[in-house]
Parts: C-alpha cells; sequence; structure tokens
C-alpha cells in the first residue's frame, strides 16, 4: 500500500510491537469504561428517562424528549475535541486521556444519584442534560487521544490491529451496559424504576479507579515526543485543521459516521422502536443489543487484520455498501417482533457497520499529520459523532410522520451508509505515512 510521508516529521521513530500491544490494551481499558458510561445513557434514554424525567409529556414527546437530551452528549463532543486536541497535541496525549477518563466516570456516576421529575420538577431533566453535556465533553476527546497514541506506539504495518484493539472497547462497553441493565430488568417493575436503574450508573465510580490506574502505567507516545524534540508543535492545532486541513477533516467525518450512526440507529433508536412501538419485551431488545455485542467482538478483529491487506479505506466502502444494501431486509426482520428475528436483525446489522468501524481509527490517524493528528482525529470522529447523536430523534420522527412505518428508518440508515462509502472510497487515496522504525526483533505477529 503506498503512502504520503508525513509532510513535516521526517526523522525516523523508534516502535516495537511489544509496547503497541501494551499500549493498545491500556487504551482499550479505558476506551471500554468510557463507552460504558457513555452506552448506559442511551438505553437509559430509550427505557428509564422517557418515563422518570419527563413525565409531564405524551409517550411520544417523552421519547423524542429523552433522545434529544441523548443529543445533546454529541453535540458537545466536537467541543470537547477541540480542547482536548489541544492539549493532546500541545501537551500530550496521555494528560488528555487522564483529564477525560475522569471527567465521564464522574458524571456517569452522579446520574445515578439523580433525583426524578416527580422529586425534583423540571431540575430533575436539567442535571441530567447538564451531567450529559459532560459526558459528551470528555468523550470528544477521549476516542481520539485513545488510538492516537495507540497507533502512534504501533509499527506501521500493523497499525490497523491496534487501531482495532481500541474500537473492541465499543462493543466491550455496550456489552457491560446491556449486562448491566438486562440484570436490573429482572427485578420487579417497581423496584426497576424506584432504584434498579441507578445501579448500572454508581457502577462506574469503581470501574473508573480500576481504568484510572491503568492508564497512569501508559508512557507517551514516541511520536508526541518527537514533536517537542523538533518544536514542530503548533499553538491552536483544531483551527489548523479547519483552515488548512478541512478537506481531510470532511473525509474523516465522512468516513466516520455510519461507524456511529449506524450503531446507534441498530441499537439505541431499535430498542426504543422494538418495545415502544411494536411492544416487544424490553428484555428482548437489550438482549439483542448484547448478542450483537458479544459478536462484534471477533468481527473488530477480524476487519482489522483485513484492512492491513486491503486498506482501511476500502474497508470502509466495503462494509457501508453492504450495510446500505441490507438496511430493509433488517428492518422488515424486525417487524416481525419474533425474538430471535430480533435479535438477529440487530447482530447482522451491527456486524456488517463493524467492517467499517473497526478501520475508523486506522483511517482517520492516517488522514492527519502528527502535528495535528489528535485533533483532526478527534474533530473528524466527534463532528459525525454530533450528527450521529440525534440520529435516533430523527429516526424517531420519521418513523412517526410515516405512521409507524420501518422503511423511514431503514431509508435513513441507508443514507448515512452511501455517505461513509464515499468517505472511505477518498480517504484511502489521501493517507499519508509516518517516518516510523519498528525495532522488532522477533517475527511472529501480535
Amino acid at each position: 500500500m503506498t503512502q504520503r510521508s508525513s509532510p513535516r516529521s521526517t526523522a525516523p521513530v523508534h516502535v516495537s510491537s511489544k509496547d503497541a500491544r501494551r499500549i493498545a490494551g491500556a487504551a482499550f481499558v479505558g476506551t471500554a469504561l468510557e463507552w460504558y458510561d457513555y452506552f448506559l445513557f442511551g438505553t437509559a434514554a430509550a427505557l428509564v428517562f422517557n418515563r422518570l424525567f419527563f413525565t409531564d409529556l405524551d409517550a411520544t414527546a417523552a421519547t423524542l424528549a429523552a433522545f434529544a437530551t441523548f443529543g445533546v452528549g454529541f453535540a458537545a463532543r466536537p467541543i470537547g475535541a477541540f480542547v482536548f486536541g489541544i492539549i493532546g497535541d500541545r501537551f500530550g496525549r496521555r494528560p488528555a486521556l487522564l483529564v477525560t477518563i475522569v471527567m465521564i466516570g464522574v458524571a456517569t456516576g452522579l446520574i445515578g444519584v439523580l433525583p426524578d421529575y416527580l422529586a425534583v420538577g423540571v431540575a430533575a431533566p436539567v442535571m441530567l442534560a447538564i451531567l450529559r453535556l459532560v459526558q459528551g465533553l470528555a468523550v470528544g476527546g477521549e476516542w481520539g487521544g485513545a488510538v492516537t497514541i495507540a497507533v502512534e506506539h504501533a509499527p506501521i504495518e500493523k497499525r490497523a490491529r491496534y487501531a482495532a484493539l481500541v474500537q473492541i472497547g465499543s462493543p466491550v462497553g455496550t456489552l457491560l451496559s446491556s449486562s448491566a441493565f438486562a440484570l436490573v430488568l429482572l427485578l420487579p417493575a417497581e423496584a426497576f424504576d424506584a432504584w434498579g436503574w441507578r445501579l448500572p450508573f454508581l457502577g462506574a465510580f469503581p470501574l473508573l479507579a480500576v481504568a484510572l490506574y491503568i492508564r497512569f502505567k501508559v508512557e507517551e507516545s514516541p511520536v508526541f515526543t518527537q514533536l517537542v524534540q523538533q518544536e514542530e508543535r503548533v499553538k491552536v492545532p483544531a483551527l489548523q485543521v479547519f483552515t488548512k486541513a478541512w478537506g481531510r477533516l470532511l473525509v474523516a467525518i465522512a468516513a466516520a459516521l455510519l461507524g456511529v450512526g449506524g450503531f446507534y440507529l441498530m441499537t439505541t433508536f431499535v430498542v426504543s422502536y422494538g418495545s415502544n412501538t411494536l411492544g416487544v419485551d424490553r428484555g428482548v431488545m437489550v438482549n439483542a443489543t448484547l448478542v450483537a455485542a458479544v459478536l462484534q467482538i471477533p468481527m473488530t478483529i477480524f476487519s482489522g487484520r483485513l484492512a492491513e491487506r486491503f486498506g482501511p479505506g476500502r474497508m470502509t466502502l466495503f462494509g457501508a455498501l453492504l450495510t446500505a444494501a441490507a438496511a430493509f431486509p433488517l428492518f422488515w426482520l424486525i417487524d416481525t417482533q419474533n425474538a430471535i428475528g430480533i435479535i438477529a436483525a440487530v447482530s447482522i446489522g451491527i456486524l456488517l457497520i463493524t467492517l467499517a468501524y473497526a478501520v475508523t481509527g486506522a483511517l482517520l490517524t492516517d488522514l492527519f499529520p502528527p502535528h495535528l493528528r489528535y485533533s483532526g482525529v478527534a474533530l473528524g470522529y466527534n463532528l459525525a459523532g454530533a450528527i450521529s447523536g440525534f440520529l435516533p430523534l430523527i429516526a424517531t420522527a420519521f418513523l412517526a410522520s410515516s405512521g409507524n412505518q420501518s422503511w423511514s428508518a431503514a431509508l435513513l440508515l441507508v443514507a448515512v451508509s452511501l455517505i461513509t462509502a464515499v468517505g472511505g472510497l477518498i480517504g484511502e487515496r489521501l493517507r499519508i505515512r509516518d517516518a516510523v522504525v519498528t525495532a522488532d526483533t522477533e517475527r511472529s505477529p501480535a
């Protein structure tokens, strides 16, 4: 695979597979916690917040309000990307990652102690929105930093697999959050509404302690260290991304859109659609996301390895086109209201989306030079996230306007997939190459 050389840092940086495995593993653990915290909100928005925090609204309006609050976190992510991009590109990848993990862990835990609407009135949804805002700011800096530090420790020819390892944090976070909700849904309805739903959020506090301990052991990126030595840092890297690399930023947004937005259509929206519109048992809908998350883990590894052979842009294109082709059949299968059919539809949909999502980190890090990388990757991914966060809301509105016909949501998934297909096609042609020398002595694969 021919790639353009990075235009600035030309002195070689020495890396090894041994260090890459360790750093990517640490990045994965922290990212898994981040996504656990973040995904909890999505499930709760579909099952809890619409009833307990927006009590005065009718069912459809309450669901829309809950998803709007869910979307606030995504709207905040580009701001977090801007702020933590400055920290990550000027002061280091490591300090940015330590701050983000504390922010989201504390915000998530505090959601577990919030009073509901009946207790404090309108203050309840306001406080919920504020904590969701903090979550969004933190995640805006987290993923970009995690994938950047993992990739910059890795040999060039193995970057896709280590970037994919960070991506496993998403299905693991889904698995943990869905499992937590599946367990508390076993409680009687009264107990679940009174206190059971709070337990998964309170679990963020002990998980934060573990993840923070692991993150403290992560060394700074050797590529960033070289930037410091060669005095190649810029004052406000995010501004340079907008002014000098805006074309690459647009490609990054397009390439990341399906991995984020398609995922939330097939999980958050589908859980709401199945339980609130089709009347399917809530446990079935949550379990469908649970099964999909388990299957997503090996698919992420598989897609990362394929990207080393065919390129992350081509894998993005392939996954997006397959998702577009499968969108309508998947929603037809969900409409059967059959538990096995629903689980199969959600699982297949997530697996197809994962072909593109698994390689998003590898593709986006290759789009930006090191001195703009943290900012570029974070902004690209999180601007896509800002759009994606409102897709469940848009899909719900489309559903209502179409008379609860699922073709409207399927059409939205097709549109998102085609945008990402274009991003993958162009992104493969824009990839650049860092000046990295592998210091490995072993020849065995990671």
